[in-house]
């Protein structure tokens, strides 16, 4: 049998106000007996194409986030990391 996959759902486009909060969602729908999420790991890609990780967060180990993020990334909501939303404060 084949490895199958659930889907990651994110909006196309996410509209932030300067100065205030944002919610930056990530939803994953597994398919009937995959296994829990373990990890999401949020990446930012810069003018160049280039990937920086933002943050990670695990299933066991917590959340982890980078240094020019700290403070400032935080999780939505506890939980399965099925729902993978994090916040960008300010």
């Amino acid at each position: 049998s084949g490895a199958g996959g659930g889907e990651v759902e994110v909006p196309r486009r996410v509209t932030a106000v300067l100065g205030q909060d944002v919610v930056l969602p990530c939803r994953y729908r597994a398919e009937e007996e995959e296994e829990q999420v373990v990890q999401v790991t949020w990446l930012k890609r810069g003018p160049s194409g280039d990937m920086a990780e933002v943050t990670v967060l695990h299933r066991q180990h917590g959340q982890h986030v980078q240094e020019p993020y700290s403070g400032r990334v935080l999780r939505r909501a506890e939980g399965a990391l099925e729902d993978g939303d994090i916040v960008l404060r300010n």
